[in-house]
């Protein structure tokens, strides 16, 4: 009887398609992993809080402000980071949580899932960011964006609270905010931000599901 080893011609296309495959494979899990690593812009954060901006800087507390894109997935952990950070600086701030609203969409096109969700988390209130008119005082470009000021309005904190895009978990950003807020850490160092751009131009090119 004839024995098939794994170089018979019969076998041939088989291995050449388990190692395409296979390649294939390796390479979509490099692209992903270097996708959910690449941090996006971190911009410049004024140091003082804008005179001009309508978010209220009057509760006598530090003032926390999250920039968010309303369809960026990555930015559901952020969420969760900002849960889990309310809840073990109870009292010690306030939040808002600002909701990109681009010209000429829909009516309550920011309110999705995410709008939802931050609204749920005690002591957090959600608000539509028109234009971007906010995110460009506080110069924040990437979702995620997250900035804490003293009640004086001084810059205590700017960066991201998560490890990488739409992974959540212990991180630099959330563990700095917390030790500034129980008065054990004086300057942290800004953290990277994981998450899509804020502006049209730039999310069109990154993130599909991100367009208006």
């Amino acid at each position: 009887m004839n024995q098939i080893t794994p170089s018979s011609p019969s076998l041939m296309p088989v291995v050449l398609t388990g190692t395409v495959w296979l390649m294939v494979v390796l390479a979509g899990a490099l692209l992903l992993t270097q996708y959910s690593l690449s941090a996006g812009s971190a911009g410049s954060p004024p140091q003082q809080w804008p005179t001009t901006s309508r978010v209220p800087l009057e509760s006598g507390l530090p003032k926390l402000v999250l920039f968010l894109h309303p369809r960026c997935p990555c930015s559901r952990a952020t969420l969760g980071e900002l849960e889990q950070l309310m809840a073990h600086c109870q009292g010690r701030l306030s939040a808002e949580v600002l909701f990109i609203r681009p010209e000429g969409v829909a009516e309550n096109w920011e309110k999705t899932d995410l709008w939802t969700t931050a609204e749920a988390i005690p002591g957090v209130e959600a608000r539509a960011d028109q234009d971007g008119v906010e995110a460009r005082l506080f110069q924040a470009e990437t979702s995620g964006q997250t900035l804490l000021y003293d009640a004086s309005g001084h810059l205590l904190f700017h960066g991201g609270i998560t490890l990488s895009r739409g992974h959540a978990g212990d991180n630099p950003g959330r563990s700095a905010l917390e030790a500034l807020l129980w008065h054990e850490l004086v300057s942290p160092v800004p953290t990277p931000v994981f998450g899509c751009a804020l502006t049209a131009p730039a999310t069109q090119k990154e993130c599909p599901s991100c367009n208006p």
